[in-house]
């Protein structure tokens, strides 16, 4: 069976064609026909996209709703529906249908011929310039200071073996997921899908410019340890500038030599010391900011609270007094 995770967060304009775009790619499939399951990870929506869910389950047995009890994100939803899933591979895609599910064929053409991991490399964006732009240096960057290889270009969009998501749903409890690294990280066979993402097939995007920023922070710093180093490179690299200019001077005091067009001893240089002290004090506040964001990792960390809560149905009671 092929489970099919789904995050849901106000995407009322989305859903009627998201399941007839499902039900029809499934029916023109040999593979996945009529064996799966769409799991719907309802993220704390605000419209009616929760009542829309419940009657795609009631009309479609494949079709199961998850119901978080507050908006907890796109990684905690995915992470929700994985727990969940049942199926031998297990897909996950937006409910946007910039994820086109008619390419599922394709990904799992290439999870039967063994690979474990078939993930979508996005050869073409149809969004704003600025947005593309900035997701190519993030995933630029990513791969940069990685501690691991994550593809480039490569979003949640994918299909997974059942031993990947057991790995992924047991193997690793921390609160902050990112999902596309965790599933690098895991390993196994993969490899990567060319396709054309699409545009939003209606409303608009719920990620914003401050949800990006921190994904791709949750993304660098619970994958890379680079920031750290390189806050150590840079004290090692002012205090041997100053060094060296502490013995050029050092050595025009003893020889009578000009530097920098002036005579030691003479009162000059203020604004060279002020430049430079507000200098080394931006340093230090940077380097104490990168810090504080591993601190701020780790004191989420250790509280172990759950990345989703699910608000179960309430159980009838009937021993009312």
């Amino acid at each position: 069976m092929l489970s099919i995770v789904i995050p849901i967060y106000n995407e009322e304009g989305n859903l009627p064609a998201l399941h007839e775009r499902i039900r029809a790619a499934s029916a023109a499939s040999a593979s996945w026909k009529d064996d799966y399951e769409v799991i719907l990870v309802d993220d704390g929506s605000s419209d009616r996209s929760p009542g829309l869910m419940k009657e795609m389950a009631r009309a479609d047995s494949h079709f199961k709703v998850i119901t978080l009890s507050r908006n907890f994100g796109h990684q905690a939803a995915i992470s929700a529906g994985l727990k969940r899933a049942r199926g031998s591979a297990v897909v996950i895609m937006d409910g946007d249908l910039q994820d086109p599910p008619e390419e599922l064929d394709r990904f799992l053409e290439q999870w039967r011929a063994g690979y474990d991991v078939v993930y979508a490399v996005r050869r073409k964006r149809k969004e704003p310039l600025l947005k593309r732009a900035m997701y190519a240096a993030f995933y630029r960057v990513l791969q940069l200071v990685s501690n691991i290889r994550i593809p480039l270009d490569s979003g949640d969009f994918c299909v997974m073996d059942r031993k990947v998501v057991d790995v992924l749903v047991t193997a690793f409890p921390e609160n902050l997921r990112f999902v596309r690294g965790l599933r690098a990280y895991a390993g196994f066979r993969q490899m990567g899908v060319p396709y054309e993402r699409a545009s939003r097939f209606a409303g608009e995007t719920k990620y914003t410019l401050g949800k990006l920023i921190k994904l791709a922070l949750d993304g660098i710093l619970g994958f890379s340890t680079l920031p750290l180093r390189l806050a150590t490179y840079l004290g090692f690299l002012i205090s041997a500038v100053s060094f060296l200019v502490s013995l050029l001077y050092l050595v025009a005091k003893v020889w009578g030599i000009r530097v920098f067009g002036h005579a030691p001893g003479e009162v000059t240089g203020f604004a060279t010391l002020a430049i430079g002290m507000f200098f080394l004090a931006g340093i230090m506040l940077m380097v104490l900011g990168i810090m504080g964001e591993y601190i701020g990792l780790i004191y989420i960390e250790v509280k172990k609270r759950p990345s989703y809560i699910i608000d179960e149905p309430r159980a009838e009671c009937n021993d009312r007094p």
